[in-house]
């Protein structure tokens, strides 16, 4: 059996080798392309050869096969007959069971039909039956619906409700063709058309008047008819339609141009544009037209705010349901906004349109933009009024029976004129139409207050503007400002302008300041550059002065407004401080290089036979007071600013009697007869500062260190040492400078021991003003004294060295 079955093997193998047998190997061979191409090739005794060859080699393969396994074969054979006895059963049992499924067939088809039969009587008997309860029901209604008819307004509620139960009967059903209820259908839909007209007519009457009662009645009416949500719908949108055609209207310029084309006729498509002479009439009929139309809007948002009021307040005496919640289910409970949000935007479009297509339409509104925006403003006050009052008009029109069940509510909640949302804001809404204007009116009002400036400080001119030029730019701001005054944001926007002009003045200024090196000198009469440099802080402290008064002339002036110009105003009086700053400094610095010449006279000497000063002032201080008293004749009294002068002068007159206190204590020797002449000094440097400020106790600290010093020249080291001023009045490094001159030789000042001239000593305290540097430096002085006691192996120290350290203690520990 191996063999047999290993022996076709070959044979197949030989056929699949030969090229003539390959095409019937293939899976989509076809006989029809196999023979035409056969015929085509003209070869068919040939290819009828090998095919017959093939054909008997296949016939001893099989005849092969069937002998190598012909047991097998036999019991497929005998397997196959008993497959068929089996079949033949089975169709025997499919046959019965057939037989079985008719006999109950026939015993179910009857009585199913029967019940299908009954079913259609019992489904027409109900729907006779429902046709007859509706019909009776609506002869009924239809009777009580012609009495509630004939009770007029005060049974239109009543008569609305029966409505609402007719139409429910008459959903889903056909009741065409009913001879019974034919008239009655007929009144039915009559009586529902007149009931809505009358409903309508109510609702219109009620809001006009502002009724509560009658707005309520009619709402209820449209809640029982069904129809509430789309009848508000309808009421709003029908006040916008009517808005929009006013607010086209208001802005139609063949309207606003009538008159002079009543006149002149133009030809057919000639522009419709005021004439030359007719402009202000053109203007008048604008403004007029504005105040209609914000009247206008007035009264619909007016009627819109009470027909909110009362739907938030209104509910169903039946099903209690507010109905305001039964606008909320399918979008937008608040009419009020999305009436105002379509008037704001009707607005926007109308007047973008409006402008766009008429120049002089844009010119108007951007020439006379705060007009414009004080006709805007009143709109929204009188809407905040009606918000305020609308509540005072529902407790006074006798509405407490209509309303005793009634919810109380948040009234404001649902007004957006009285709270604003954080998303939404009805009030910048409103004004958006009016950005583009306000863009154009703030361009407008920046050259009309930069124009004057520019025109008095002309390219290459030296000299700052006159008085009545300046007069002429106060002018223009007071005015920009009083026009401005109609709305807090055009106040501030037009502040900004105003410190714009106020920063241009500045720079324009501070081009014409002379910052050569004559401009600081002292030594001889005003220069021409100092002449100039005083009339610009002249011109700028008029400037300063003269908008300070405009400021405060306003009338609810915004304090973010006031603020603006203010800063600006700061930034001119720096320029101010900076122009004299110079002059300041070189008078500065001559003060203090005359001072410090007080170190070059004696002090040393005894006191005279007379007990008094052999002069009654040193020279330097005579060369002080001479010094001061030209300063101030020659270059300040030419400022017209008094005040701003004397705050800088006093701030030097300071600094002179800091630097007269510092010099003073450090001169070494000092004899009693010195003594008598500095304390001579003293009276006379309160004199020689006196021309510098208003009064000279105005200078605090500093005259009182001046009054304080001067009977420390006398008293003793340890009554100095006690003095209630010390520390409080007189810093204690100025007192420990001082008794170094009580001290030896040997216990050096601070600034001997550094070997520096008291020039540049005074320069380290300047710049050094901590107390605690400055004491370190004299205890650095005081521990070389001990050093060099030691060092020479000395037994005492001076009197004065202990009082010196128990007061330098003391100074420390304050510091802690």
């Amino acid at each position: 059996m191996e063999e047999a079955g290993a022996a076709p093997a070959p044979a197949l193998a030989e056929l699949r080798a030969d090229e003539c047998y390959a095409d019937f190997f293939r899976e989509d061979f076809d006989v029809k392309a196999y023979t035409s191409q056969s015929i085509h090739q003209a070869v068919i005794a040939e290819q009828l050869a090998k095919l017959a060859q093939g054909i008997s080699q296949l016939d001893k393969e099989l005849h092969l096969q069937v002998v190598a396994r012909h047991e097998d074969l036999l019991a497929q054979a005998t397997g196959i007959e008993s497959l068929e006895g089996v079949l033949q059963m089975m169709q025997t049992r499919i046959g019965a069971l057939q037989s079985t499924v008719d006999r109950i067939r026939v015993k179910i088809v009857d009585p199913y039909n029967k019940i299908v039969s009954r079913t259609a009587q019992l489904a027409k008997l109900q729907a006779a039956c429902d046709l007859l309860r509706r019909i009776i029901r609506i002869l009924y209604l239809s009777k009580r619906l012609q009495g509630q008819l004939q009770g007029g307004s005060r049974e239109i509620t009543k008569a609305a409700q029966s409505l609402n139960e007719l139409d429910y009967l008459s959903q889903g059903i056909d009741l065409s063709g009913i001879e019974v209820i034919e008239n009655d259908l007929l009144f039915i839909a009559r009586a529902r058309l007149e009931v809505e007209n009358q409903a309508k007519r109510l609702l219109e009457q009620g809001v006009e008047t502002q009724n509560p009662t009658q707005v309520g009645t009619a709402l209820q009416v449209f809640h029982n008819l069904g129809t509430l949500k789309d009848t508000i719908a309808n009421v709003v949108d029908g006040y916008c339609t009517v808005l929009e055609e006013n607010i086209k209207n208001a802005l139609d310029i063949k309207v606003l141009t009538q008159p002079s084309q009543t006149v002149t006729r133009g030809g057919p498509g000639r522009a419709a544009m005021p004439t030359p002479g007719n402009t202000a009439a053109f203007r008048a009929a604008l403004w007029t037209n504005m105040e209609k139309l914000m009247d206008q809007i007035c009264a619909a948002c007016g009627q819109v705010q009470h027909l909110q009021k009362v739907l938030a307040k209104k509910r169903d005496p039946v099903s209690h349901v507010c109905f305001i919640e039964e606008i909320v289910k399918d979008g937008q409970s608040d009419i009020l906004y999305k009436f105002w949000t379509a008037v704001t935007q009707t607005l926007s479009s109308q007047f973008q349109s409006a402008t766009d297509s008429s120049m002089f339409l844009k010119q108007a509104f951007e020439g006379e933009y705060p007009k414009l925006l004080r006709l805007y403003n009143d709109l929204w006050k009188r809407l905040q009024q009606y918000s305020q009052n609308i509540q005072r008009n529902f407790n006074t029109s006798g509405t407490t029976d209509l309303f005793a069940e009634l919810q109380q509510m948040e009234e404001d909640a649902q007004d957006i004129f009285m709270q604003k949302n954080e998303d939404y804001d009805p009030e910048k809404a409103l004004k958006d139409s009016l950005q583009q204007y306000e863009a154009a009116y703030l361009s407008k009002s920046l050259s009309r207050l930069f124009d004057p400036i520019n025109l008095v400080f002309p390219p290459g001119g030296r000299n700052p503007p006159s008085s009545d030029e300046l007069d002429s730019i106060i002018k223009t701001i007071a005015s920009e400002l009083n026009v401005a005054a109609v709305d807090p944001d055009l106040s501030l926007a037009v502040a900004k302008n105003v410190a714009k002009t106020i920063q241009l003045y500045g720079v324009k200024s501070e081009q014409l300041l002379s910052t050569q090196g004559d401009a600081s000198q002292v030594i001889g009469p005003l220069t021409e550059g100092q002449r100039r440099n005083v009339a610009v802080v002249n011109s700028l402290y008029k400037l300063h002065q003269a908008v300070l008064k405009v400021i405060t002339s306003q009338s609810s002036f915004p304090a973010a407004a006031e603020q603006t110009i203010t800063t600006a105003l700061k930034a001119v009086h720096d320029l101010m401080g900076s122009a004299v700053q110079p002059l300041l400094n070189s008078v500065g610095d001559s003060v203090e290089a005359i001072i410090i010449t007080m170190h070059q006279e004696d002090f040393s000497g005894s006191l005279s036979s007379s007990g008094k000063p052999d002069v009654p002032c040193s020279l330097y201080m005579k060369e002080l007071q001479g010094f001061i008293a030209r300063v101030m004749s020659d270059y300040f009294r030419h400022f017209e600013c008094f005040d701003f002068v004397f705050d800088n002068t006093e701030a030097m007159a300071q600094r002179a009697i800091e630097l007269f206190i510092r010099n003073a204590s450090l001169i070494r020797p000092l004899g009693e007869g010195g003594k008598m002449r500095l304390a001579a000094d003293f009276a006379q440097m309160e004199l020689a500062v006196a021309p510098l400020c208003r009064r000279v106790s105005d200078l605090g600290k500093s005259y009182r260190q001046l009054r304080s010093f001067r009977p420390l020249l006398f008293q003793t080291s340890e009554h100095i040492a006690s003095s209630p001023a010390l520390g409080e009045v007189i810093p204690f490094s100025i007192i420990l400078q001082f008794l170094f001159t009580r001290a030896p030789p040997e216990l050096k000042s601070p600034f001997q021991r550094a070997e520096w001239s008291i020039a540049r000593y005074s320069q380290w305290l300047d710049d050094h003003p901590s107390e605690k540097d400055r004491l370190a430096l004299i205890r650095g002085a005081l521990e070389a004294y001990v050093q060099s006691v030691r060092t020479r192996e000395g037994k005492e120290f001076a009197p004065v060295y202990p009082i010196m350290v128990q007061l330098l203690q003391k100074a420390m520990s304050t510091l802690q």
